[in-house]
């Protein structure tokens, strides 16, 4: 009698965040990060060494309760102190709850009463506005400083020698983190992060054609971590035995320069004013940075005029992408070394996620390139329902619709053509502002375009542009709009110009239309 061969089988190996930091220690344990404080100094410490500190502060918060599933908030800038505490509340299974500093005290209470985090972090110089929040909730959690003296106990008060907690040994699909949306367009919604899609999302992030980092780089995180997941860098970076760079609450164009100068920084990854900023003090100094080979781009369109200028005057690759805080946040990358694309280009996707191009009523598009539509995702790091939500976020067929107007080349490249809440309604006609601030976007003497719709009697909405020169510069607002003639439809050109000093950012660098349709639409 024969008897079939037992099935072979692999190790049960989960994917948890902590795996990233216990490699980085034990193989590139000299390695490691390195922040930048406002006196110009600098603090560094090695993955080893990180490791045995965020251990510490696991088994701190483990002594005050927290296990897996709660929530610890924190509101703190890029930091060492900031990366040792993500490990220590993801290590044990609990999740880290992000919250934006540069919201309003009630904006971050509403979110702090939707996750009911036990315990906040904050930077030292954040613990005014945190005190702010906290009185705001009926039970207020316990306030921590997380890196100095303030006017509370700090996170190391709590940490007892030579005490190190264990990680792991919970389910990979536990949830790692929570990050509200930056509410651009609406009330910001939670988008709960898991260990399985994070850990996913950073094999993905670590390809040639996307993020590429290898263990000879050193990465300035100029993107915060207070918004979806610093874009994975804290994770893909230990990862792979890169040094991390941080820049603290400073991210201008001088204390950019200096760090990338004095750390030799080879990537920097961020949104693209900060860009603007850091080239122009190199165009103001005539200093240069010659360590930095690429610039990573992503959180908002990349002005071409601005990329031809970065490029030019750094002597880097710009690689542009897209995503949102609901794809963990990669969606697309354009490669490295990706030939011929432009600046609106957002680059391809790669495994683990996928596009599809819909009408307005979630049909599939029945061809997918050279076309307009509503952009849809679905993969192993996208939202499937929101924070303290019932019904999915996706449809039926788990499509996740992303408000995202777009187009998808021949060979695949993604271009995001506008936001479908901001096209404007003239006349029973639509109008894309992206196509516009494009346009307009290009000009040299333009540092940043925006178009919103202004209210008007007789056609329900017109165009207006706004504008934000760059310093020394002029324009008559005939040549503003002149630009756009034979460019775009006649009657898509705006009907006036409105000329600010400074364009209004939203918290998370992007230009904030919300503020702008209500000081300037009406």
């Amino acid at each position: 009698m024969t008897h079939a061969p037992t099935p072979g089988a692999m190790q049960d190996f989960a994917l948890t965040l902590d795996r990233f930091l216990t490699h980085a220690g034990k193989w590139h344990p000299t390695a490691g990060v390195v922040t930048a404080a406002p006196d110009g100094t600098t603090q560094r410490i090695g993955y080893a060494d990180l490791e045995m500190r965020a251990r510490a502060i696991s088994a701190a918060l483990v002594a005050q309760g927290i296990g897996v599933g709660d929530h610890v908030a924190t509101l703190a800038w890029n930091s060492q102190a900031h990366v040792e505490t993500w490990y220590a509340i993801m290590g044990i299974g609990a999740a880290c709850h992000t919250l934006n500093p540069r919201l309003t005290a009630a904006q971050l209470a509403d979110m702090l009463g939707q996750s009911q985090a036990r315990i906040v972090v904050a930077s030292a110089d954040l613990i005014p506005l945190a005190q702010d929040v906290l009185a705001l909730l009926d039970v207020p959690p316990m306030l921590l400083s997380i890196d100095g003296a303030a006017a509370v106990d700090t996170l190391d008060t709590l940490v007892e020698p030579d005490v190190a907690a264990a990680w792991g040994g919970f389910d990979e699909r536990t949830p790692s983190g929570l990050c509200f949306t930056s509410g651009t367009t609406g009330r910001p919604k939670g988008v709960t992060y898991t260990h399985r899609a994070c850990f996913l999302h950073t094999l993905r992030s670590l390809q040639a054609d996307v993020m590429a980092i290898t263990a000879t780089d050193r990465v300035l995180a100029a993107v915060p971590m207070f918004h979806a997941n610093a874009w994975g860098l804290p994770f893909a970076v230990p990862a792979v035995g890169a040094t991390l760079v941080l820049p603290g609450r400073a991210t201008d164009g001088a204390n950019l320069a200096r760090l990338i100068a004095v750390e030799g920084v080879t990537i920097a990854v961020g949104v693209p004013t900060v860009w603007l900023g850091l080239v122009e003090h190199l165009d103001q100094t005539g200093d240069d940075v010659p360590s930095l080979k690429r610039v990573i781009v992503g959180g908002a369109p990349m002005p071409p005029a601005l990329m031809e200028r970065l490029e030019r005057r750094l002597g880097v690759t710009v690689q542009t992408s897209w995503g949102m805080t609901e794809l963990s946040p990669a969606g697309t990358f354009a490669p490295p070394g990706m030939a011929e694309r432009e600046a609106s280009s957002s680059g391809r996707p790669a495994i683990g996620i996928d596009l599809l191009l819909t009408d307005a009523d979630g049909i599939a598009l029945p061809e997918q390139r050279e076309v307009e539509g509503h952009l849809r995702v679905r993969g192993a790091a996208v939202v499937e329902r929101y924070f303290g939500q019932v019904e999915p976020a996706t449809d039926a067929t788990g499509w996740f619709a992303t408000g995202d107007l777009a187009r998808i080349g021949r060979d695949g490249d993604l271009t995001i053509t506008g936001r479908a809440k901001d096209l404007i309604k003239s006349g029973g006609e639509w109008i894309n502002p992206a196509e516009i601030e494009g346009v307009v976007g290009a000009l040299p003497q333009v540092s940043m375009a925006a178009v919103i719709g202004r209210s008007d009697v007789r056609w329900g909405e017109r165009p207006i542009l706004v504008v934000e020169l760059r310093d020394g510069e002029d324009i008559r607002d005939d040549a503003l709009l002149g630009a756009l003639r034979g460019r775009v439809a006649p009657w898509w050109i705006p009907d006036a110009v409105v000329r600010l000093p400074a364009m209004p950012l939203a918290a998370t660098g992007k230009i904030d239309k919300l503020r702008l349709r209500a000081e300037h639409g009406q």
